[in-house]
């Protein structure tokens, strides 16, 4: 029996099967009988159809399997897992913002890597530009938080990483005031990469840097998943953190 819900949906949509098939990773001629044979998919593929489809997933299939709990979602929501921050592939991050149309956020203490790169900076300005709301928090590099995470780190200099960051980020600050920047007090067991429902979580653990801990690759399927409890964080963290001013910078950098 073939699934005309399914079907209407891709039509209202505007999307076809190759479409569909592309944008959650999987065979057209699996999508293909999921219409015409009424086939049941796995159910994280339910989650991430309804999500592009931007319909609830029950509008989809009646099958029991879909009842929308918390562990279903979470396993759904976690697309990839990189060992290591060093693993993950190089374009990836700015591939993941160059993607956002609402919301660009950066959840670190110093996330020195991304603004040692040019093309990131670029593309914050294209998105500020294009009317995404983007969002830089950094560690206050003279909070308790942050000579915490340099000691568990082990090396003690994470203070110097958000001083360096801060002077790399400086001429962006000047040029481009609605890219949002604030530093907080926060202890964080994350840095977190958030544009709009896609999210790259790279976990703090006790005795490594950042860049030998995992990175999970996450996608809002549902309201209540994990994705939100990352989002929210960030949220969470903007309310209190206090905005860089220039008078900031200039005491910080020592310029």
């Amino acid at each position: 029996m073939s699934n005309e819900r399914l079907r209407s949906a891709l039509l209202a949509r505007n999307m076809t099967v190759q479409g569909l098939a592309e944008a959650i990773e999987v065979n057209p001629k699996t999508v293909e009988r999921w219409i015409t044979q009424g086939k049941v998919p796995y159910r994280r593929h339910q989650y991430a159809t309804a999500a592009v489809l931007k319909v609830d997933v029950t509008a989809l299939w009646d099958d029991s399997r879909t009842v929308d709990t918390a562990k279903d979602l979470t396993k759904a929501e976690i697309g990839t897992v990189y060992p290591h921050r060093h693993t993950v592939p190089s374009g990836l991050w700015r591939e993941i913002y160059g993607r956002a149309q609402e919301t660009l956020d950066v959840l670190v203490y110093s996330g020195l890597f991304l603004s040692e790169d040019p093309l990131f900076h670029d593309l914050l300005k294209a998105k500020v530009a294009a009317g995404v709301r983007v969002r830089i928090l950094l560690g206050d590099p003279d909070c308790t938080a942050v000579r915490q995470r340099g000691i568990d780190e082990g090396h003690q200099i994470m203070d110097g990483k958000i001083r360096n960051a801060l002077v790399l980020y400086r001429p962006l600050m000047m040029s481009h005031p609605d890219i949002g920047f604030r530093l907080h007090d926060s202890t964080l067991y994350n840095s977190i990469y958030r544009a709009d429902d896609e999210m790259l979580v790279n976990p703090h653990v006790y005795g490594i840097g950042a860049y030998l801990a995992p990175v999970f690759h996450l996608r809002r399927l549902g309201a209540g998943g994990l994705f939100d409890t990352y989002a929210n964080s960030i949220d969470h963290t903007w309310e209190k953190a206090r905005p860089i001013t220039e008078s900031d910078v200039a005491s910080i950098t020592g310029a």
